[in-house]
């Protein structure tokens, strides 16, 4: 088998996994900007309201256990 063959078929091989690790640094990227948008726009937030209930509860958190 020719040498450059060889090489040829190597180059190609690193080149894909070279795609394949792009791939996935911008498909994180791109999720973490999708979360930083639905942050600030308020999307993300499933949080419960307190304002409608007694004074005081959910103010104290005992962390410590």
């Amino acid at each position: 088998m020719d040498m450059s063959l060889v090489t040829a078929v190597l180059a190609m091989q690193a080149g894909a996994v070279q795609n394949q690790l792009a791939n996935a640094a911008l498909k994180s990227s791109l999720d973490a900007e999708k979360s930083a948008v639905q942050i600030l726009l308020g999307a993300g937030e499933q949080t419960l309201s307190l304002a409608n209930v007694a004074a005081g509860i959910g103010g104290n958190l005992n962390i410590s256990a």
